[in-house]
């Protein structure tokens, strides 16, 4: 039964713990004719209405009816919810996009159970995102490709070593927020294809630069760079928002983003910019 997840298998049962941002962005994204989607809100509002997913009255309850369970909660209630849902596991696969949760924690508090960690950027809203992703120590290959396969269809993954999630934070996750900085700070119009283009090529080359700088291998690094670029223009052209108003929803307080947006707004460049940011994210 290690290999229930394989594709072609009948239906895969898919549980999501929290409907905020990303999980409501998931539960659309992946609702198919091959994944049935489960979801729990303690918020009751949240998941009113919903058409083509069924609900659960409880953590516990989702996590029975389900193969995969994804947690996609806010962090502050990380905690409970594991707590809510421990004696019911079995064999199942979890699935975390909790930032900053290592799965050796997850584990702590849950057992031997199968853990992949993700994490997902603000353009996958839209299907233009890349999610990192690293798989815990009960975990097996196969969860890893069927993860991956999950969350291709918010765009773009990338499989690294979990000490790299931290520093990935700072380049694919807040890196949005220095993409919308960039054009709000320059003014750049963003219907100028000209401008667009060339702003484009240069802040690709100078984040791929800032991640090689911080550990990636050049591969991963390109790789990195462009889908968050790319995404986030992407997201600022179909947004009705304007590039000031993206960069203050990604820019929570006291976070990476900041951290790196001020090094900028003092005159600092993107390479130095990174750094702060991977050390924030290493100390939250």
């Amino acid at each position: 039964h290690r290999h229930r997840h394989i594709r072609g298998r009948g239906v895969n049962k898919i549980g999501i713990i929290g409907f905020g941002n990303m999980g409501s962005c998931l539960a659309a994204k992946t609702k198919t004719k091959e994944n049935q989607i489960w979801v729990f809100d303690k918020d009751r509002k949240k998941t009113k209405g919903l058409s083509g997913i069924e609900l659960a009255d409880s953590n516990a309850a989702l996590v029975r009816k389900v193969d995969t369970v994804i947690i996609a909660v806010k962090p502050q209630d990380f905690n409970a919810a594991l707590e809510e849902i421990k004696g019911v596991i079995d064999d199942k696969l979890i699935i975390s996009i909790a930032a900053g949760v290592t799965t050796a924690r997850i584990e702590r508090i849950l057992g031997r159970v199968r853990v992949v960690r993700t994490m997902p950027n603000m353009p996958a809203r839209i299907g233009r995102g890349i999610t990192c992703m690293c798989k815990g120590e009960f975990a097996v290959p196969g969860d890893l490709l069927f993860t991956r396969e999950l969350f291709e269809n918010l765009g773009v993954t990338l499989i690294i070593a979990e000490d790299m999630m931290n520093v990935a934070t700072a380049i694919s996750g807040s890196g949005p927020g220095y993409v919308f900085d960039w054009i709000d700070t320059r003014k750049i119009d963003k219907n100028n294809e000209t401008l667009m283009r060339r702003f484009r090529e240069e802040l690709t080359v100078l984040l791929t630069g800032a991640a090689v700088g911080i550990g990636f291998m050049p591969k991963e690094a390109t790789k990195l760079a462009q889908a968050t670029v790319d995404g986030s223009i992407a997201l600022l052209k179909q947004s009705k928002l304007s590039a000031q108003e993206l960069r203050r929803q990604i820019t929570s307080k006291g976070g990476t983003t900041e951290a790196a947006l001020e090094v900028l707004h003092n005159g600092g460049g993107l390479s130095e910019a990174v750094k702060a940011a991977v050390a924030r994210a290493r100390a939250l």
